[in-house]
């Protein structure tokens, strides 16, 4: 054995202090020793012996397994590096001769569980007992170990030792019986619960907490533990030391022995006194709760909004009703997807994102607008995002809600456009009622000046006259759409021939038509028709749209009339090679102040309330009206179509009937330009009279061809006109060396003060607004010839 004879070990004496602990070790030692080594590789437990000097000089198989070495490795190595403590052997080695002491509570055998450290780093728990060998002479032949793996053991005992603590740390009560109904073991839990002690309880019989009405069902229980059954949990009374009844739940299971045999039952009781008083109240509350939840529910699933919640993860936790309709979903398919995961563009789910961080971090809602494509097409929508703040008053999700507001937006849109267009009437309001007012104020002092000049005084009286008319129709056209849309206008219906409504329409368009030189057609029907209409409305409407075919075709266009029958409506068409209408126009022409261009160089006069006046009184009618055009540039068609009954047909005239082409049109050191020919007439009247050189342009083309040969001091240049606006004029003169000296001074309509700017900005020295004061012009012509001062200052 490694050098050790056997008669060197007949004599094994304990260096353990529990000397009686080990002298069964020692003498079934003695008679190990004497039979061959073989003996020690068939025990069960491990086996270590070292010489004198602590060097190992054998290890059975089972310490070869627990130590991780082999025979022929540890021989001769140091016993503290084969047999190795985790607390450190040897520090526990005996200063005279090595051996390891017994641990500080050994068993009858061995001593206390020490953790062994095998060679593989393997930790285990073992017991172990320590030997001095001596020789037949007494002399110290080594020293003997023997070890057994105990951690299976130890486990048991840990997990015994921690239900144990379990079982008496429970704030539960828990005790256990025999089958004859006597208590074995009593908790703190117990004891808290019934008043009694451990002492108190265990021996007595369990009745001693059952009230005497659950006896019966004491002996119930009893008799299904005896066949193994295990009772869940169910409520049900005891009774406390004091006398007082304690609600509980309970759990009952049997207790086995080794052999599977029921020997005792084990109970779990919890006091759910305080819980059933809770109970009641909550039960109270849950219905008041319950009645707001469904009135929540209720109105989160009627509501138009969309109400949502994400979580801190940015996916959605709930939608209601109306947004999963939006969404064209249900709720399985939105629950737990983000926003991007449900379709939205990388843009908007971004954006939101960002918006539901925020919220989380500074705890404050954020509120948007934003546009979105769903199931109901393209619409608006408001949105806010609020935190959701928990117990701990932290962020712990994100709801929101959504409002569409599309119709909202275009109705506030609607709004500024109708405030814009009033207030561009306003502006165009008083430009039109100061085009006449200037050259009847023109004519008046032209009469004073002229009074002996009968020919003066007749075309001055009859240029004022058509001025006046003018302003009566401004009037009469405001009075008329106010009417209609107060519903305050009345039709005198009577029988009436369609050739006079039309004869009607072209005696009130025939001036503007001639004036602007446009070559006219006119068709009718060959039958003679009568329609109950209101015949001055009727014809109204035909005089306003042939007025607005002249205003806005070029000069020497072409403007057609035509008045057509089918089975039940009579027809009219008017049809221009005018300046056309923008498609993105179409739409809007017939609302009031509506204009197809208010640009300078195209103003054509008028307060743009003529064709909603066209409507209003052909929907009077019971008819309809509607506007054509390929674009601008190709002219337009308005048609207009009235009910009409066969029998209002007479014998047929001759044959259809057509109006021929005619023509209409004229041309004349102070140059005064304007597109409107009575103002301009009268102007150069009045300061011909006062002993000036006058000449006159009628656009601002004309106007720079006629300031290059005429060459004057002072050019009145009005602001709106045809081919070359005012300003452009202005520019185009002052462009040139001759041009550089001339007072120029704006005459125009457009008075307010933008309108000074511009004209100062394009070259003006002045700015007067029609219609002016005859003695202003002089002074201001005065001034201007003088050290000039800014006439722009102090606008009027």
């Amino acid at each position: 054995m490694g050098g050790v004879s056997s008669t060197h070990l007949l004599r094994i004496k304990s260096k353990n202090p529990v000397s009686n602990a080990n002298q069964g070790i020692s003498e079934r030692l003695g008679n190990q020793m004497d039979r061959p080594a073989a003996s020690f590789m068939s025990i069960g437990d491990g086996v270590i012996s070292a010489d004198p000097e602590g060097r190992v000089t054998f290890l059975n198989s089972v310490a070869e397994r627990l130590t991780g070495w082999r025979r022929e490795e540890a021989l001769g190595r140091p016993i503290v590096e084969i047999f190795s403590l985790v607390d450190n052997m040897s520090d526990n080695l005996s200063e005279n001769d090595g051996v390891p002491t017994l641990g500080r509570d050994p068993s009858p055998e061995f001593a206390n569980p020490r953790l062994l450290l095998s060679r593989d780093g393997v930790e285990r728990s073992v017991e172990d007992s320590t030997a001095q060998m001596y020789d037949s002479g007494g002399n110290p032949a080594g020293t003997l170990v023997i070890f057994r793996d105990i951690s299976a053991r130890r486990q048991v005992e840990v997990v015994q030792a921690r239900l144990a603590a379990i079982v008496e740390s429970s704030s539960d009560a828990i005790v256990s019986k025999n089958l004859d109904g006597i208590i074995q073991t009593w908790n703190a839990g117990a004891e808290r619960l019934f008043g009694y002690t451990a002492e108190e309880a265990i021996g007595q019989s369990i009745n001693l907490i059952i009230p005497p009405d659950r006896r019966n069902e004491e002996r119930e229980i009893l008799d299904r533990v005896r066949r193994g059954d295990r009772i869940s949990t169910f409520e049900t009374v005891r009774v406390a030391k004091n006398g007082e009844s304690v609600d509980i739940s309970l759990t009952v299971s049997p207790i086995r022995d080794e052999r599977g045999c029921v020997i005792g039952a084990s109970k779990i009781a919890r006091d759910i006194t305080e819980d059933k008083r809770a109970a009641a109240a909550l039960a109270r509350v849950t219905a008041e709760s319950d009645l707001r939840k469904r009135l929540y529910e209720t109105i989160l699933s009627t509501t138009p909004d969309l109400v949502y919640i994400f979580g801190l993860d940015h996916r959605m936790i709930y939608a209601n009703r109306a947004l999963l309709a939006m969404w064209g979903r249900s709720l399985d398919q939105v629950v737990g997807k983000t926003l991007l995961e449900l379709g939205y563009e990388p843009w908007h789910a971004e954006m939101h994102g960002r918006e539901i961080e925020q919220v989380r971090k500074t705890k404050q809602s954020v509120r948007g607008e934003v546009p979105f494509t769903g199931t109901n097409g393209r619409r608006i929508y408001d949105y806010i995002f609020a935190p959701v703040i928990g117990s701990d008053g932290e962020v712990e999700a994100v709801a929101g809600t959504t409002r569409d507001v599309t119709e909202r937006k275009e109705s506030e849109e609607s709004l500024r456009q109708a405030d814009r267009r009033k207030d561009e009437f306003l502006a165009l309001l008083a430009h039109e009622l100061r085009n006449p007012l200037a050259p009847l104020r023109n004519g008046l002092h032209v009469l004073k000046l002229a009074e002996s000049d009968q020919r003066i005084v007749t075309q001055t009286r009859e240029m004022m006259e058509r001025q006046l008319g003018h302003m009566v129709r401004l009037i009469d056209d405001l009075l008329d759409i106010s009417r209609i849309s107060q519903n305050k206008m009345e039709l005198r219906i009577s029988r009436v021939l369609l050739s006079d409504i039309v004869s009607n329409a072209v005696e009130a368009a025939r001036p503007v038509i001639e004036a602007a030189g446009h070559e006219f057609h006119i068709e009718l029907p060959p039958e003679t028709v009568y329609l109950s209409v209101d015949l001055s409305r009727l014809a109204q409407v035909l005089s306003n749209l042939l007025t607005n075919s002249a205003k806005y075709s070029e000069r020497d266009s072409t403007i057609w009339l035509k008045a057509e029958l089918n089975e039940s409506e009579v027809v009219f068409s008017v049809r221009d090679t005018g300046i056309g209408i923008p498609e993105s126009e179409i739409a809007h022409i017939f609302r009031m102040f509506s204009q197809v261009d208010r640009s300078i160089d195209r103003s054509t006069g008028g307060l743009g309330i003529g064709l909603a006046l066209v409507k209003g009184l052909v929907e009077m009618h019971g008819g309809t009206v509607t506007a054509w055009s390929e674009g601008v540039g190709h002219g337009s068609l308005f048609t207009v179509r009235i009910p009409f009954s066969r029998r209002n047909l007479s014998a047929v005239d001759s044959s259809p009937r057509k109006a021929e082409a005619y023509r209409g049109g004229t041309q004349r050191r102070i140059l005064v330009v304007d597109d409107n020919r009575d103002s301009a007439m009268t102007m150069s009247k009045m300061l011909a009279l006062s002993g000036h050189t006058v000449s006159t342009s009628y656009d601002g083309l004309q106007a720079v061809e006629a300031a290059s040969t005429f060459l004057p001091d002072v050019i009145f240049m009005d602001v709106g006109m045809p081919i070359l606006n005012g300003y452009d004029a202005t520019r185009a003169i002052r462009k040139e060396p001759w041009g550089r000296d001339i007072t120029i001074i704006a005459l125009t309509g457009w008075g307010q003060y933008s309108d000074r700017v511009n004209s100062r900005e394009a070259g003006c020295d002045g700015h007067l607004v029609k219609p002016v004061d005859f003695d202003e012009l002089e002074r201001l012509m005065t001034q201007l010839t003088k050290p000039r001062s800014d006439p722009f200052s102090n606008p009027s």
